[in-house]
């Protein structure tokens, strides 16, 4: 972005924010054949914005519209295109929506550790002419705050050759940390009266009975005065009430990801970060997905450290904290440690996120662990039961996590510690946490792949 800031007192700042109003029709009329747009990612995905680009496409090609999960629906310039001539549509993430059109071949991944997203947009690797995101109303010293989705927000609007923010009155303010927000003397474009009310993850459903085992597992390993990073999903949540009716106390949070369950935590005054490192006595973190209420929380509360994801998710600055405690989930692992967090197969499912990142963190601090979380088995949609632990992971799995990194193993059968392990070590202790009904067939295959010492304790 080369444009000159402009000078302003707080009596001009309307006359700025005015002068700069447009249409969301008129604002995606911006747009020409060949141009590549980047979305703000999760809750910055502008909104009526990509409804009106959606409906020009009949008069654009080859237009390259590159976001990142967010809502639960694909987007409109997503679903419009089924031949690709006009939109291709890219995802640094998938969520549900996005996985849905991956499948139909309308929606590529791109991959990426989260603590290098920043760079990648900042680099020649990635090139894109129109950056738009939702942010929050201006505040009177001229700021829109990028509320509960910081990440790249800045970086992408300072290397924007055209700079378009949607205005939502819902999105809270949240303060900083580091990057926060942006000032109207550098945006070129300003669409308001979107408010869509902001996504809100549903109520989780009742824990299986893995997950309350895993989160019983989980708490003995956390200390008074561990610094957490928590995933989403029903883990997590089950995790956070049992930390809630422990005495566990003085907590700290440094997180990719804000979540219901740690506004609890602070409530309860379990949460106060005062023996963190960074960001002492407040909750650090670089996106936030939940519910209406947690949202309200953030808002305007000082407690709140809204960073960019260079910062929150870089191993260097988060393994300063002592006794960091990671917790994420994986979908399957092979006897030799390999993590597939992202793909069946060749499917992609989510993304790589911000699991390596955490891990390697977790390696850093000082009695620091990382939790690499699956239930030992599921059933196939025909009810046949299958071992989320393997012999090898299957053909096209893409490995997230190598097993040079992966810490801990958890299942609902115990804690596999593999880190400074040998292979025939790692199979003997994940095939001592797998599903009973699969541990034979697994020794087995050990022992044909030349990984297995010996049967006598997992066989008997």
């Amino acid at each position: 972005m080369n444009r000159k800031a402009d000078a302003f007192s707080h009596r001009d700042l309307m006359t700025a924010y005015n002068s700069k109003l447009i249409s969301a029709s008129d604002a995606a009329g911006l747009i020409a054949n060949n141009e590549s747009v980047l979305y703000g990612v999760f809750l910055g995905r502008p909104v009526d914005f990509d409804s009106e680009l959606a409906g020009r496409k009949e008069q654009l090609f080859n237009v390259q519209v590159t976001q990142c999960a967010g809502l639960p629906a694909a987007s409109p310039t997503t679903c419009c295109d089924p031949s690709g001539e006009h939109f291709t549509c890219n995802s640094w993430f998938f969520d549900t929506g996005n996985r849905r059109m991956g499948d139909k071949h309308l929606m590529f991944y791109t991959p990426c550790v989260f603590s290098q997203l920043q760079d990648i947009i900042g680099s020649d690797l990635f090139s894109y002419d129109t950056y738009v995101q939702q942010v929050s109303s201006m505040d009177r010293n001229g700021f829109f705050s990028f509320g509960p989705t910081n990440v790249n927000s800045l970086e992408s609007c300072l290397g924007a050759k055209r700079l378009i923010l949607e205005v939502n009155e819902n999105i809270p303010r949240v303060p900083g940390g580091s990057e926060d927000s942006i000032h109207i003397s550098m945006v070129d474009h300003i669409i308001e009266g979107c408010n869509t009310p902001l996504l809100e993850l549903p109520q989780g459903k009742e824990p299986s009975d893995a997950e309350k085992k895993m989160a019983a597992l989980l708490l003995r390993e956390i200390p008074d005065r561990a610094c957490l990073q928590l995933g989403i999903g029903g883990l997590p949540n089950t995790l956070g009430e049992l930390i809630c009716d422990s005495d566990l106390k003085d907590l700290g949070i440094h997180t990719e990801m804000f979540v219901d369950s740690m506004v609890k935590l602070f409530n309860m005054g379990l949460v106060t970060g005062r023996y963190k490192t960074t960001d002492r006595c407040k909750i650090a973190f670089t996106f936030a997905l939940g519910s209406r209420d947690m949202y309200d929380f953030m808002a305007d509360n000082p407690v709140m450290a809204s960073h960019c994801g260079r910062y929150t998710n870089n191993p260097s600055i988060v393994g300063l904290n002592d006794n960091l405690i990671s917790i994420n989930n994986t979908l399957m692992v092979d006897l030799f440690g390999q993590c597939c967090s992202e793909s069946a197969g060749p499917r992609q499912i989510s993304g790589t996120g911000g699991q390596v990142d955490f891990v390697n963190a977790a390696w850093k601090s000082k009695w620091g662990k990382s939790f690499l979380c699956l239930s030992s088995s599921y059933r196939d949609k025909d009810g046949a039961l299958k071992s989320r632990i393997l012999p090898m992971l299957p053909e096209g799995s893409i490995v997230t996590t190598p097993r040079t990194l992966v810490d801990h193993i958890v299942t609902e059968n115990g804690i596999a510690h593999l880190k400074g392990k040998s292979t025939w070590q790692r199979a003997e202790l994940l095939i001592g946490i797998a599903d009973p009904d699969f541990r034979d067939e697994l020794v087995k295959n050990a022992e044909k792949m030349n990984i297995w010492r010996r049967s006598s304790r997992i066989a008997e």
